[in-house]
């Protein structure tokens, strides 16, 4: 009898055990986009004409597809972070950039979700959101157009804070004839990322000490992420 009870005890053990490792674990995926005030697909002619002059700010978003984070589930749910740094974002030539952030969680989600997305947008925007000197609350959501981010058409709004719309870049968008993708996407986690051209870019909330409207350049990424431990 001892025998048997020992042994449920241990396969509740067990349970309890992996119930609180399911928790505690990170398993996510999702939709990614990103714009700045810098061409990100360009010439080394046109990029060399920006840097330290444009390209010192960004709108970074992404939208949980599936699962969870720190025990959190987050489908559906969406976050964004807007950057400011002392230079232009992926000049190698000055390695140390220091960031200041704003943080937009969605309002949709509840006190638990809310802290879940934060610190998920602070994981993968890595030390670009360590400073994050405002966090507000308000509706944020990422449609990709047709669900296929190949597509090149979607829209981020986070609020009235921040907003970018894209569309596929094209023959016309090529201005020197040798573009390439000359500054990587910000975010970490990234399966796929393609450049694409910002119609839309804006940023109109408080704590950056600058506000921005730059449509039309070539200056956004969509992609997906995915995260397991």
């Amino acid at each position: 009898m001892l025998r048997l009870l020992w042994g449920g005890a241990a396969l509740a053990l067990a349970a309890s055990t992996s119930f609180a490792a399911g928790l505690t674990g990170r398993a996510i995926d999702g939709n990614y986009i990103e714009a700045r005030t810098a061409d990100v697909w360009t010439g080394p002619c046109f990029a060399n004409g920006e840097v330290e002059i444009n390209g010192k700010e960004a709108i970074l978003g992404w939208k949980i597809n599936h699962g969870g984070w720190d025990g959190v589930s987050l489908d559906g749910l969406s976050v964004a972070g807007v950057i400011r740094t002392e230079h232009t974002l992926g000049n190698i030539s000055e390695p140390v950039n220091p960031s200041r952030a704003v943080l937009i969680v969605d309002s949709r989600a509840n006190a638990a979700q809310r802290q879940a997305l934060e610190s998920f947008a602070r994981y993968m925007g890595g030390e670009l959101l360590r400073d994050v000197v405002q966090v507000a609350y308000q509706p944020v959501d990422l449609t990709i157009e047709d669900g296929n981010i190949h597509g090149g058409a979607a829209k981020l709004t986070a609020g009235s804070l921040a907003a970018i719309e894209t569309r596929a870049l094209n023959g016309g968008d090529a201005h020197c004839g040798n573009e390439m993708v000359f500054y990587p996407p910000l975010s970490a986690n990234l399966n796929h990322a393609m450049p694409a051209f910002a119609s839309t870019d804006s940023f109109s909330g408080e704590g950056l000490g600058e506000t921005w409207s730059i449509p039309d350049r070539r200056s956004s990424f969509l992609g997906t992420f995915s995260v397991t431990e």
